[in-house]
């Protein structure tokens, strides 16, 4: 997405936001650092607030819950935010001290930041927690290095491979649990004259779906902590084995991989334009609006040839937070406690394609039945872009390489970004 205000000055101010927003106690004769979406009280009125949330896609499901909760609690106002490029956004109003009351955002290395900088009300003494799947909260803290809970897992997303099923069946091709296997799927499709993967490097962001697999099953999560402790550098034999997989992939794509993103990948895939698309389920929804008839499948991406260390890419992808200085921190967990109900939560992962973090609320949908053996067995795991720092910007990093293919210039430029970023630390 264009940015509509210039990187330098989010960051410059945003800086400048997290250390006017910093621990200690509140000066209570002082004005708060943040006056939060909505209005104070008076007697007899109702109470306004905002929920700001980073999905576009799911705009729609949060309007139907938004509504449903304003119905039954008719002095509550929510109303919901989500503008485009919407972490960007959150940035720039958290340096003008606006910040939202509640808050919806992914795991990611914004999420920390802001959970770091004392942004978000300390939630670890909450019952909205119980109801939780240990190993989303476990998530957070560990992208937070703390045991403070500051955000509510809400739903989790996961990402490998979606299939064509029709196409598979026609080709007789069954489902690769190694990367050998994958190659050789993949080229099998290549030699009917039909396109193996449907990629979509126009969109940088695209590019992370393969990568966080690769890089999380062949390098694993604990290599960014290193990474960050200076022990490992990218320019190592497993990083490069990750990067030379990632070119391989491009040998079985459409031809115009390069000038293609990700809504032309919705439409092509769901149009029957490749065996196999590299995406989340995120996209599913999308694929469908595109042809309800496509007769879809997932499997987890094999980036390895060890299918144990073979697992399904699995994160926060929608947690709760309330600002710290809201005005209506009983109502705005009011409102989160309604998001975890069951029925709720079960409407909006039923839509979404998504999972549940919370406990007892399952996804039975037949397309994403692929990925449920490795949620019961616990092979899952975090994304690994959760664990890069965003000013690295790893999508363009990314981006560049699949252009230009020079893996010592691309092992490069990631510890040089790396070490950029940390220094500003």
């Amino acid at each position: 997405m264009k940015k509509t205000i210039s990187f330098m000055l989010v960051s410059l101010l945003f800086v400048m936001a997290l250390a006017g927003c910093g621990g200690g106690t509140k000066d209570t004769n002082s004005e708060p650092a943040a006056s939060g979406g909505g209005d104070s009280k008076p007697a007899g009125e109702k109470v306004k607030l905002e929920f700001f949330q980073n999905k576009p896609e799911a705009k729609a499901s949060f309007d139907e819950l938004v509504k449903k909760f304003n119905e039954a609690n008719p002095n509550i106002t929510i109303t919901q935010v989500n503008p485009p490029d919407a972490e960007t956004v959150l940035k720039t109003r958290v340096a003008k001290k606006d910040v939202p009351d509640i808050i919806g955002l992914g795991a990611t290395d914004t999420y920390a930041q802001l959970a770091k900088s004392g942004l978000f009300e300390d939630l670890s003494g909450n019952s909205l927690k119980d109801n939780i799947q240990p190993a989303y909260l476990n998530m957070l803290n560990k992208l937070t290095g703390s045991e403070t809970v500051y955000g509510i897992p809400f739903t989790a997303n996961a990402s490998g491979v979606i299939y064509n099923k029709k196409m598979f069946d026609e080709l007789g091709l069954t489902i690769p649990k190694t990367w050998d296997e994958l190659l050789a799927t993949a080229q099998k499709v290549k030699d009917a004259g039909k396109t193996a993967f449907y990629l979509t490097v126009k969109d940088s962001w695209t590019t992370m779906v393969p990568f966080n697999s690769l890089s999380t099953d062949i390098l694993g999560i604990d290599f960014y902590a290193e990474r960050a402790g200076g022990k490992v550098k990218f320019d190592s034999p497993e990083f490069r084995e990750v990067a030379e997989k990632q070119l391989k992939l491009l040998d079985y794509g459409e031809k115009d991989l390069y000038g293609k993103g990700y809504n032309d990948g919705n439409t092509a895939f769901a149009k029957g334009e490749s065996a196999m698309y590299l995406q989340g389920v995120w996209a599913i929804p999308e694929i469908l609006k595109a042809n309800p008839d496509a007769e879809l499948g997932v499997f987890p991406f094999p980036a390895t040839n060890d299918e144990a260390r073979n697992k399904v890419i699995s994160g926060v992808d929608t947690l709760l937070a309330i600002s710290k200085n809201t005005k209506h921190p009983e109502e705005a967990k009011k409102f989160i406690e309604f998001l975890l109900q069951p029925e709720n939560v079960q409407a909006f992962i039923d839509e979404q394609k998504a999972f549940s973090a919370v406990k007892g609320v399952n996804q039975s949908d037949a397309i994403v039945q692929g990925f449920n053996g490795a949620f019961e067995s616990g092979a899952i795991e975090d994304f690994s872009d959760h664990y890069i720092p965003g000013a690295v910007k790893a999508d363009t990093i990314i981006q560049g390489f699949l252009q230009k293919k020079d893996i010592d210039a691309y092992v490069k430029q990631f510890d040089k970004e790396w070490d950029k970023v940390a220094a500003r630390k």
